[in-house]
Parts: C-alpha cells; structure tokens; sequence
C-alpha cells in the first residue's frame, strides 16, 4: 500500500497547497518511518506468509500501527504542522497520518492492535483486502490515478508553468506510483 499512502497525499495535496508537498508525504508514512527503527531492533516484526508481496506477511508493528499509536503520531504531526503553518495544516497533517491506518485497516489481515504493545490482548484489527492480491491492486491502482488526476490538474493553478511541463510533472509522478504499485504486488522491497 506504499503508492496508495503516498497517492492519498498527492490528492490532499491538491487540495491543500498551502501545506508543503514533503511534509504531506512524510505525514502519509509517518507510521512506517516509526515502524523502521523499532523493526530494525527487533521490537516489531514481519512474520512470512504466502509468497510475498500484498499480503506476504503478518505484521506485528504494535506500538506504530496500533489504533492508539496511531492517533499519537496522528497528533504529533498535528502539532508540528499547527506550530510551523498554522491551525489548517495542523489538520491536514494529522488527517493525512491518521489516512496511513484506515488503508492499513482495509488491506491488512487481522494484526493491527487497538492499543500500543497490545497492551490487553484485545482482538486484533484488519481485513485483509492483501489476501485478494488482485483485488488489493485494483484498488490501490485507483487511488493512483484518483490521486495523479487530482495533483496534476492542481498544477493548472502553479505559476506560468507550460501544459507540457505539468503533463511532465503528472505523468512523472504516476509512473513512479505504478512502479510502487509494481513492487508491492511482486513483493520487491517488502
């Protein structure tokens, strides 16, 4: 779901152009930035199942993907984004990382505690649109397009840039969401 976090962005994005590009992009991942230490060190993990690719393993990433980790790092962006661009942004940026768990939710099997270190051993959340991979690409394929219509037709209101420099820009930009798209379905990176 790497290209449809950062495709959701790219929609908000045209939406929102007072709040930079990389800071929407940073908020989208905000969850996985934090599941990278934690999994390099041990404390959340991957369990293999199946063949790669969506859906190619269970997730256990209980403090950055839990519904209260969740909503922490959802108000940790807020904050930065109220402090640095004011109150909208703030919003924005919260939405945005908070987006990263409601398409987790859709696509993951049920490993997505309710809250960090699942704590209480409540059932897990998820489920689990990866174990219908096609299905899973198909809609993560909309979101891309959703996505690349909305931030190149946004480029209409940019400046005195030429059709051909934003035609540029857009199909640029929905190439390398396919190509994310492409990695996860063939489980390349993870």
């Amino acid at each position: 779901m790497l290209a449809g976090h950062f495709a959701l962005a790219a929609g908000v994005k045209a939406r929102e152009p007072q709040v930079p590009l990389w800071a929407v992009m940073v908020a989208t991942q905000l969850l996985d930035v934090g599941f990278v230490p934690l999994y390099l060190s041990g404390i959340e993990t991957i369990v293999p199942v199946g063949a790669g690719g969506y859906g190619g393993g269970i997730i256990h990433a209980n403090y950055t993907h839990s519904l209260v980790g969740a909503l922490i790092l959802s108000a940790l962006a807020a904050g930065f984004g109220l402090r640095r661009w004011g109150r909208r942004a703030g919003v924005v940026l919260g939405a945005v990382t908070f987006s990263h768990w409601v398409l987790d939710l859709l696509v993951h099997r049920a490993d997505l505690p309710w809250l960090p270190g699942n704590w209480g051993n409540f059932p897990t959340l998820g489920l689990g649109l990866w174990q219908i991979s096609w299905l899973a690409a198909v809609a993560e394929l909309a979101l891309i397009v959703v996505g690349t219509v909305l931030y190149g037709r946004s480029l209409a209101n940019v400046g005195n840039r030429g059709p051909v420099a934003k035609g540029v820009v857009t199909g640029l930009m929905g190439l390398l969401l396919v190509a994310l798209l492409a990695a996860d379905w063939f489980g390349i990176g993870g």
